[in-house]
């Protein structure tokens, strides 16, 4: 039974740390609000707790071409 209970205590605890990581970077007090900004935040909310354990994820975007004058 107490295997059962310990998973969803994990999530639930593992999603409060990622809110509070997204309270810090002040997402919350944001006025505008659009598709950019609720990803940004939902993105913290899942992995800010990564940030804490000092794992910092990135994204490296292509070499784009530029464009012909």
């Amino acid at each position: 039974m107490v295997g059962k209970a310990a998973i969803p205590t994990i999530i639930v605890i593992w999603l409060l740390i990622g809110v509070f990581a997204a309270i810090q970077r002040g997402y919350f007090d944001s006025g505008e609000q659009n598709c950019a900004s609720l990803g940004t935040t939902a993105v913290t909310i899942l992995a800010g707790p990564l940030n804490y354990v000092g794992v910092n994820p990135t994204l490296e975007c292509p070499e784009v071409p530029q464009p012909s004058k």
